[in-house]
């Protein structure tokens, strides 16, 4: 018996290891696994709920800047580059500067830089925009590879770590039950994504540039002969868009680990595609699509925890196996923005 319990605290603490220095997913899974000192039923739905906000939170940044690119007409299919390069540059900075704010202010210019790589090849020069994205997703992974072992590993992939930015209770909701600490004892990049979410909201319905940037996506040439320039909003959208996956990537970096390793986005992007779809192209639609990823996510970690008798890479298949159901089930009736993957030129509007 004692040999059986000194085996599951190892494979507790080598849980714990991974978590600290791989997938961003897993620190926040452990934690939603409790510390094993209080096992009644409603902590621990507590506790899972609260780990599904804070994983759900790279995918919320990522996406709402999807549906902006996406709305404004270009697909957003380069948002797992533009996620992974704004997650070196904050880790990055922050490691180097020791201020986690420039880290964040670092992650907003890392993707907006690959951001408008892409707006530029795919409004200035009319590039194909899936093939743009696929090279976008490509182009950061090798060249955070590259900078990570050039900047500070000279040749070898160098330890890099932050304090990951702690939880701010909320004074006066914090001690609320269950609502406390599910939703107000998060990170602060959290409480931003809630209200980006909002934001985005507001600005696609109530005001003029919004509506603008959804009828460049629903008719460029129209928008065009009513005084807007499509091209212009198109670079703007797709830049923005690409700002705000980079903050996704702080919070994998900065929030989660603490970190920085090689392709550490681990198809993120594609996730938060696949929720702007689910979401119809709306921010709380999209937002509720990102929470329920996020609580597939959660669910896995949770059920590796168990120890069932199942391969481990079985269960994280979990996400994405409901990603592709919800894709299913949801994706068939979603209408795309009418002008999305056109081509506009000023010469030749109707292209």
């Amino acid at each position: 018996m004692p040999r059986d319990r000194r085996r599951r605290h190892a494979a507790r603490r080598r849980r714990a290891h991974a978590a600290r220095g791989g997938d961003p997913g897993a620190h926040d899974g452990v934690r939603a696994l409790g510390d094993g000192t209080d096992r009644r039923p409603a902590t621990r739905v507590t506790e899972f709920l609260a780990a599904t906000i804070r994983i759900a939170t790279p995918l919320v940044f990522t996406a709402l800047g999807g549906i902006l690119s996406e709305r404004a007409g270009v697909f957003a299919v380069g948002l797992e580059g533009m996620m992974l390069a704004g997650a070196f540059a904050g880790v990055i900075t922050a490691f180097l500067s020791g201020s986690m704010l420039a880290g964040v202010a670092a992650s907003v210019l890392g993707g907006a830089a690959m951001a408008a790589l892409a707006a530029v090849a795919t409004t200035r020069f009319r590039a194909e925009q899936m093939v743009t994205g696929l090279a976008v997703n490509i182009l950061a992974v090798g060249l955070t590879s590259f900078l990570l072992r050039g900047l500070l590993g000279h040749g070898e992939a160098p330890t890099i770590r932050v304090s990951p930015l702690a939880a701010m209770p909320v004074p006066g909701l914090a001690s609320l039950p269950v609502l406390g600490p599910v939703l107000f004892s998060q990170p602060v990049l959290t409480y931003v994504a809630l209200a980006a979410a909002v934001a985005i909201y507001v600005f696609l319905v109530r005001t003029r540039p919004g509506l603008t940037l959804r009828a460049v996506g629903e008719n460029p040439a129209a928008a065009f002969a009513g005084g807007a320039d499509p091209l212009r909003v198109r670079m703007l959208a797709v830049t923005c868009g690409g700002a705000l996956a980079g903050v996704g990537g702080a919070v994998l970096s900065l929030q989660q680990v603490g970190t920085f390793t090689d392709a550490m986005t681990n198809g993120r992007g594609y996730l938060a595609l696949a929720a702007i779809i689910v979401g119809r192209w709306m921010p709380f639609g999209t937002l509720l699509a990102c929470l329920l990823f996020g609580a597939a996510d959660a669910l896995q970690l949770r059920v590796q925890g168990l120890r069932l008798p199942v391969s481990s890479y079985v269960i994280q298949m979990t996400p994405y196996v409901v990603s592709l159901a919800m894709l299913a089930g949801f994706g068939r009736t979603a209408q795309l923005p009418a002008a999305i993957g056109t081509a506009f030129a000023r010469d030749r509007p109707s292209s």
